[in-house]
């Protein structure tokens, strides 16, 4: 049996539209599909960068518990439907945009003035509604980027005092679902599938969230780990341009299944590390003369491993 502990591949991205998609990964060690499964939900739901309202001024309102003439909302309901705004925001910055609307009619997202640094993704958004053809409806937004959940209090030092501060959910990921199942390469059938659906609010796209959240756990795990490095196989397979799921060098998962791990007997295993062949990569890549000219390796010991590979339909 391997002591490596096998490196996982995204084998296949399915997507659903441009804010959902399923990523397959395997194979990963007996137990690791929870246990990426749940890091990276965690992360996704928590840690990807975002935009959100962080303050408003609507002209004529000097409190959220108010009405505003003409207008059919009243501010908190108005307050509620801010925070379903969302941004693309291309600095760090906090932006302050303005919205001016006359007549009758629906205020949406799409009448915000923006600039260069920053795009409205649901531009059809409802923000309030005119009743009167003379009203006129005047809103200052607050854009801030951040992560996670920010409070009011967390943030209201840094606003106007002639603002109403809003608490902020940062997150572009509306929802994360994973599913682990069984899958083998070669003999080990205990290996671990993990299929992980990223549901987006289409800011950002769920293959740029989920390898953001990959990216985080990485640089936290890397912190941690100072100079130890463990052994590991080589990568499985990853979904190509046309969509086929080839390994990094177009090899199929099966061809990374350690020699170790073929149940032949300790002479012709050993052979065969004793050479520096460790995987059936290796294996496939010398001809029957090459093998039998190998130190420690025969006639017999070649007859075993073609038996084995007939076993395993190979």
């Amino acid at each position: 049996m391997s002591k490596m502990i096998h490196t996982p591949g995204l084998v296949n991205i399915d997507d659903h539209g441009s804010s959902s998609a399923t990523f397959v990964i395997e194979p990963l060690h007996t137990g690791y599909g929870m246990t990426l499964g749940n890091s990276l939900r965690r992360v996704l739901l928590s840690s990807i960068a975002g935009a959100a309202v962080t303050a408003f001024k609507i002209e004529g309102a000097t409190h959220e518990f108010t009405t505003i003439k003409g207008v059919r909302e009243d501010v908190v309901d108005i307050m509620l439907n801010l925070r379903g705004l969302r941004f693309r925001v291309f600095t760090d910055e906090p932006q302050t945009l303005r919205l001016t609307k006359t007549g009758k009619g629906a205020i949406t997202a799409k009448d915000i003035t923006t600039n260069a640094d920053v795009e409205i993704a649901n531009p059809g958004h409802v923000i309030a509604t005119l009743d009167d053809d003379k009203s006129k409806f005047v809103l200052d937004l607050v854009v801030e980027t951040g992560r996670g959940y920010r409070t009011i209090e967390e943030g209201a030092a840094r606003k106007h005092s002639d603002m109403i501060a809003l608490d902020a959910v940062f997150t572009p990921v509306l929802r994360v679902r994973y599913k682990v199942e069984n899958t083998r390469v070669g003999q080990m059938t205990d290996l671990d599938r993990l299929l992980i659906t990223i549901d987006t609010d289409e800011t950002i796209t769920p293959r740029d969230a989920f390898e953001e959240a990959a990216a985080i756990l990485v640089n936290q795990y890397t912190a941690l780990a100072g100079q130890t490095r463990v052994e590991v196989s080589a990568p499985a397979s990853v979904p190509s341009a046309d969509g086929t799921n080839t390994t990094e060098n177009d090899d199929p998962a099966e061809l990374l299944t350690s020699i170790e791990d073929l149940n032949l007997s300790a002479r012709t295993t050993n052979a065969l590390i004793n050479n520096e062949i460790h995987t059936l990569k290796d294996l496939f890549s010398l001809s029957d003369a090459e093998l039998r000219d190998l130190k420690g390796f025969g006639s017999k010991a070649l007859d075993e491993v073609k038996d084995k590979m007939s076993e395993l339909e190979l």
